[in-house]
């Protein structure tokens, strides 16, 4: 009877937000109709197909009094991330004018959702609009997630969604929350990110981009997705404004969007001056621009004021993981853009949009290895680990220590298996670097494009995707055998 309860309340949820997430078929969908492009089949039938799908699923199993439980935020997370990565393949698999296989669009879903933007297409400039903007729009929705949107509804059908909220949000303190009711707080955020995109959209058109590009664009950047309007990426417009912009945005995306709302409340900029984590990432961001421009000087690539936009545009894109690029840097020296696929790693703050491990960790890490220093040259001094004010619980240093681990022994094993499958090792690398991360540019075979990749080595690279965009533990606490002890 427990066990016949759960599951009800699981396909509850999971219905409700298959509901939710097919209306954003409707955007592509009138675009499409407005252009009279075939894609208008293909965003039809998917909404056709989920939305009453999802709406029946939720009739069926509603009851009284939902209270969700730890286990099944983890269940539910995991289970519509699978299902946000078929719904966001289906247009794309539908669409006659793309002519692509189920591989290919679960690729291109999966990368759309979860902000990598990583792409099989070689020339996305014929495509059609309304695929273009459906791309940005898939970044958009997976930056802050569906499900933090969700929360916001959710207290008005009677279900506690805390629980979903901390599955979601990325960072080693998912406790905090910005107002007492979580409502309030998902509201808070959508209504910051909003602003943000708002703001990158006027300012790429004030750039010099056509209002469309520029909307596109602005989507891709603030969700730190990458996706680009054009083959070329950011490289096609050739202006350093539009670089600047794009730079300056991947950057500002990268900030713990609490920051923002508590900067809004308090209409002052203390919040960002005094945020540890924040003034750590900039320092590593200054250090890695000063080096690329430096050897992107060095290699005569161009004259020093072009070498600092190009470096601060493609170190703040690629450090940010948002993917979006110029042209030619793969033929940047190679040294240079393993730092940069290196760089990665590091990621933005944490309570962005953006991938990988993302800076607050690497900071704690940085001053418990600086306190065992100390620590061994006065062994009887009593010293603890603080970020800011905060003195480092030993519970979350366990876990820092322990995501960093597993994070870097999943990469690892990623890059063992795409070896496995014939590609060298620069192109493994760079390809899970690329997609582990959610950060979107390859190298070696995958410079110009994922699409060469055979079929195993597509799913393989989905797997690793929504691996970074889970942050690792939900999909990991459903493989473990304690989870499912009643």
């Amino acid at each position: 009877m427990y066990i016949s309860t759960r599951f009800k309340v699981v396909i509850h949820l999971c219905a409700f937000l298959v509901v939710l997430y097919s209306l954003t078929m409707i955007p592509p969908m009138l675009l499409a109709l407005v252009d009279k492009e075939r894609s208008l089949f293909a965003f039809l039938s998917t909404f056709a197909l989920f939305f009453p799908a999802g709406l029946i699923g939720w009739g069926l199993t509603r009851q009284s009094k939902i209270q969700l439980e730890t286990r099944d935020g983890f269940i539910i997370i995991v289970l519509f991330w699978l299902l946000f990565s078929l719904i966001s393949a289906m247009p794309l698999w539908l669409d006659d004018s793309l002519n692509i296989s189920l591989a290919d669009a679960m690729f291109e879903g999966v990368s759309g959702i979860t902000t990598t933007g990583a792409s099989i297409f070689s020339d996305v400039s014929n495509l059609p609009r309304s695929v273009l903007y459906y791309r940005s729009q898939l970044n958009f929705i997976g930056g802050l997630g569906v499900i933090v949107l969700a929360v916001a509804v959710l207290p008005l059908l009677g279900i506690g969604g805390m629980k979903l909220y901390q599955s979601e949000m990325p960072g080693p303190f998912k406790e905090e929350r910005l107002t007492p009711r979580l409502a309030d707080t998902a509201k808070s955020l959508w209504f910051t990110y909003l602003l943000l995109g708002l703001a990158c959209t006027l300012a790429f058109f004030l750039a010099g981009m056509p209002f469309f590009d520029a909307l596109c664009h602005g989507l891709s950047t603030v969700s730190l997705g990458g996706f680009s309007t054009q083959t070329d990426s950011i490289g096609y417009y050739d202006s350093y404004a539009i670089e600047l912009v794009a730079g300056g945005f991947s950057l500002l995306s990268a900030v713990n969007f609490t920051l923002y709302f508590v900067a809004l409340s308090r209409r002052s900029l203390k919040p960002f001056r005094r945020n540890s984590e924040l003034r750590f990432f900039l320092c590593v961001v200054a250090v890695v621009v000063a080096i690329i421009t430096f050897e992107v000087w060095r290699a005569g690539m161009y004259a020093l004021p072009a070498s600092f936009v190009h470096s601060f545009f493609l170190v703040s894109s690629m450090i940010t993981d948002n993917g979006l690029a110029t042209a030619d840097y793969a033929s940047w020296p190679t040294h240079v853009v393993v730092l940069l696929l290196s760089a990665s790693f590091f990621g933005g703050c944490v309570g962005s949009t953006c991938g990988g491990i993302k800076a607050l960790r690497f900071l704690i890490l940085f001053r418990q290895s600086r306190h065992e220093v100390h620590q061994l040259a006065h062994p009887r001094a009593i010293m603890s680990v603080r970020v800011g004010n905060t003195v480092i619980s030993d519970r979350v240093m366990r876990s820092v220590w322990s995501f960093f681990f597993l994070y870097i022994l999943c990469t690892c094993g990623f890059i063992w298996a795409l070896n496995l499958l014939g590609y060298d090792l620069l192109t493994s690398f760079a390809s899970v670097a690329a997609c582990i991360n959610n950060m979107g540019l390859g190298f070696g075979a995958t410079a110009a494009g994922f699409g060469p990749l055979n079929d195993a080595a597509k799913y393989l690279l989905c797997g690793a995707m929504l691996l970074g965009r889970l942050e690792i533990y939900p999909v990991l606490i459903l493989l473990s055998r304690t989870f499912w002890r009643s």
